[in-house]
């Protein structure tokens, strides 16, 4: 990125404004940084262990496959999602608190005894399905926070930064020389005043 700048001290004052801030910020960006990897590392895990959990139940059920047969599906359905939010490393995320289950009315005598076991175990496995899908929203989420904060670290530390030194130090050289030139151009001016004072002054005496 090629920093705009003039040779002239206004411009250097706000190239080193812009610096400083950007100086300032840097530390805070690399700590967020640091933190949304780790958090996304978290929540990789956690979807790792929901993944077993929700293998786990769906094999041990796998033996009743016989009586599922049996069962209506459609007796039970999703009423509502309670959500909230938490921030993580400044990002916010979507937490899920309960999934409320609607039951059709069914006749218990004209069921199997296991049928309000079955309505409890598709339940488990829907909340747990469910809980999974929002544990893979917040990987998501964090992990696109993450590269953001990559971008603009990177555009800091390896751009911005060592543009704007590059260009403050190109001004302060220019300035530089332009003072020398200008005291070398009075030292010039100076000596040949005297020397014309000097000649004046030896016509004068002769």
């Amino acid at each position: 990125m090629a920093i705009k700048f003039q040779y002239n001290k206004t411009s250097r004052q706000q190239l080193e404004k812009q610096l400083g801030i950007r100086e300032r910020a840097l530390p805070t960006l690399q700590s967020k940084e640091t933190a949304l990897r780790v958090e996304v590392k978290k929540a990789r895990n956690e979807i790792e262990v929901l993944d077993k959990e929700l293998e786990k139940q769906i094999q041990s059920y796998d033996k009743m496959m016989g009586m599922w047969v049996e069962f209506d599906p459609t007796l039970l359905s999703i009423k509502d999602v309670q959500l909230s939010k938490k921030k993580i490393a400044g990002v916010v995320i979507p937490m899920l608190d309960r999934v409320d289950f609607e039951l059709k009315p069914f006749s218990l005598f004209n069921q199997p005894k296991w049928y309000l076991d079955g309505v409890k175990t598709l339940e488990t496995l829907a909340e747990a399905g469910i809980r999974r899908d929002f544990h893979a929203l917040k990987v998501e989420r964090l992990n696109y926070a993450r590269k953001k904060t990559t971008q603009k670290v990177n555009l800091f530390e390896k751009v911005q930064i060592p543009g704007y030194k590059d260009a403050i130090l190109k001004i302060k050289r220019y300035l530089e020389d332009e003072e020398n030139l200008s005291k070398a151009s009075q030292k010039i001016m100076r000596a040949r005043l005297e020397k014309k004072r000097e000649k004046t002054e030896e016509e004068s005496v002769c």
